[in-house]
């Protein structure tokens, strides 16, 4: 394992010039303390977990020091936001610190979240505040835990330093890994400012680093696309499986790797209702559950509106069409990996669709609902959970197609068992824990934090005296109101 000191940086986006982002130190936080670290984020870098615990560490998250290799950059780029284009956005408060490779090969980028105003803060402060700053890391490490792929936080550090929002609260700075902070958005702004020449730099960076096995087909930029669609395909199908609603799905917080990226007002479902909308400034719904589906896809449009110029407009479409059919077999298969059910059968998109809509009007907790349906036999789990629908009859008639489905799976009651609790999680994020973590740092007590991100990092396993974070939350803990504002 390594110190600090001994990171190895090799700042290839950086390499692509000024067109392309913005030489910019981080303003640092005042008395900087670490909140909560995460030991498997620590290890992508290859450091020693102790090193959390250092003066320096808090110190270079908190933009007091800087390694004497790191160019930090504020990227610039554009996208739709909430279906209106925005010509030019960019990291408004944040830094790409560097690039560090590890011992396996593998590249990170180090982006420090809420490190002062760049040139795209456009009259923001550029900071982060410590609410946000939690719930983003949180929820990295928790997507990642659930097997869903997503940025990665490796620290949050604190601070004295007062923010003004709805009110002041105190500055905080958020450590993000990714392999690359490349969006969508990128693509749109070199394409419409009319940049080809930097367009092409781009996309030739993004597919010799992050898309090599493309370079061998026949058309490595519409192979390139096609991976895109894919990866988003299967990210998606994974959030509508678990329930979890990003907020703000604007083509500039969309990863060209299909990574979960650029939290907003995230929520996972509690009580399951296919109509949430997380964000309460999205008036209209545009990012509510059930539109995350046609979001992707329309998000995916616009990425292809932009590489018009490497690839034709048929082979596009030709390959747009392919997300909806990858989307519904990779959710299909989640769904029946989450009923217990190993083998597929013709009639299972109708058993799943029909619970959705039994769990729709009886505020049924979606995550704790599958959990128990695999607690114990099947007959038994079902009467457990009864009593939490409301159409009791549809109930019982959908209990009997799924014994009858159940029945005609192999294997015995103890293996179903142990495969539904491998792939459905005890815990989840859910967001009156996030706020109960935050107000006790926002005291100063980071305990809590720390709690919740250790639990969070083993959902699937019961934990002795973790309880009180599996259960169903309150009925004031279903009705927080998040906001974009970080």
């Amino acid at each position: 394992m390594k110190a600090l000191d001994e990171l190895t940086f090799d700042n290839r986006f950086a390499r692509l010039g000024d067109a392309f982002s913005t030489s910019v130190l981080p303003e640092p936080i005042a008395e900087p303390r670490l909140v909560v670290a995460s030991d498997s984020a620590m290890a992508l870098l290859d450091l020693d977990p102790t090193e959390a615990h250092s003066p320096v560490f808090a110190e270079l998250f908190g933009g007091h020091k800087l390694w004497s290799e790191a160019e930090p950059r504020a990227m610039v780029y554009s996208g739709h936001q909430f279906g209106s284009y925005n010509p030019r956005l960019g990291d408004g408060r944040g830094l790409l610190l560097g690039e560090v490779y590890n011992d396996a090969g593998e590249h990170w980028d180090l982006h420090l979240k809420g490190a002062g105003q760049t040139p795209y803060s456009r009259m923001g402060d550029g900071r982060a505040v410590l609410r946000s700053s939690i719930r983003e890391f949180l929820t990295s490490e928790a997507l990642h835990a659930l097997g869903i792929p997503s940025s990665r936080a490796l620290c949050v550090i604190g601070s004295s330093t007062p923010v003004w929002r709805e009110t002041q609260e105190r500055a905080a700075m958020l450590l993000r890994l990714a392999p690359s902070h490349v969006r969508f958005g990128h693509f749109e702004y070199f394409y419409y400012t009319r940049q080809p020449e930097q367009q092409k730099q781009l996309a030739e960076h993004v597919l010799s680093l992050h898309f090599p096995e493309c370079q061998t087909e026949p058309e490595p930029y519409l192979a390139m696309f096609r991976s895109i669609v894919e990866r988003n395909a299967e990210l998606i199908a994974l959030w509508q499986a678990y329930g979890f609603c990003h907020g703000v799905m604007n083509t500039d917080n969309m990863s060209i790797l299909g990574i979960t990226f650029d939290f907003g007002p995230f929520a996972f479902l509690d009580d399951f209702d296919a109509n949430f909308i997380c964000n309460h400034s999205d008036d209209q719904g545009r990012y509510s559950y059930s539109n995350q589906v046609p979001i992707a896809h329309w998000n995916l449009s616009a990425l292809a509106q932009a590489l018009t110029p490497f690839i034709s407009v048929e082979a596009l479409k030709d390959t747009l069409a392919l997300f909806l059919p990858l989307y519904e077999a990779h959710y299909l298969h989640l769904m029946r990996r989450r009923l217990g059910l190993t083998v597929a059968e013709d009639d299972d998109k109708q058993l799943i669709e029909r619970l959705l809509q039994l769990m729709q009007p009886g505020a049924v907790d979606y995550t704790l609902f599958f959990r128990k349906l695999g607690d114990q036999s099947a007959e038994h789990a079902l009467r457990v959970v009864r009593d939490d629908f409301i159409d009791l009859a549809g109930f019982d008639r959908w209990s009997q197609d799924y014994l009858a489905r159940v029945a005609r799976e192999p294997g015995n009651a103890e293996g179903r068992r142990e495969r539904m609790h491998a792939v459905n999680p005890l815990y989840i994020l859910r967001n009156y824990l996030a706020q109960r973590a935050i107000e006790a740092a926002q005291s100063g007590d980071y305990e809590e934090v720390r709690r919740l991100h250790q639990v969070l990092c083993k959902p699937f396993e019961e934990q002795p005296g973790m309880q009180a974070y599996a259960e169903r939350p309150p009925e004031w803990g279903k009705h927080l109101e998040i906001s974009c504002s970080s």
